[in-house]
């Protein structure tokens, strides 16, 4: 039964950052801080929808997990070996 309310909790989770994110795309302001105001309302100490923090924290630690497995793979050895001048040049052009 433990497992049914963390699904729970995920779908209220998923649920409310949806609309928040919608509402701060509506307005026209980036998705990253919808994110952190759904994870304030959700947290135990505002709203406290939430009920298994534990579990939800282990999930989170599994996802950062997962994002930097994936940013590992985005890079290859040849320009992790290039040279740091060449490395900021290509870090500039790219961000400019």
């Amino acid at each position: 039964m433990e497992q049914v309310g963390l699904l729970a909790d995920l779908a209220i989770i998923f649920t409310v950052s949806l609309v928040v994110v919608l509402l701060f795309h509506r307005f026209r302001l980036p998705p990253v801080p919808g994110f952190i105001v759904a994870g304030v309302l959700l947290g135990p100490n505002a709203l406290g929808l939430v009920n298994d923090v534990t579990g939800v924290e282990r999930l989170a630690d599994v996802g950062v997990i997962l994002l930097l497995f994936t940013v590992g793979i985005e890079f290859s050895a040849g320009r992790l070996r290039a040279p740091r001048s060449a490395r900021a040049g290509v870090v500039s052009r790219r961000w400019c």
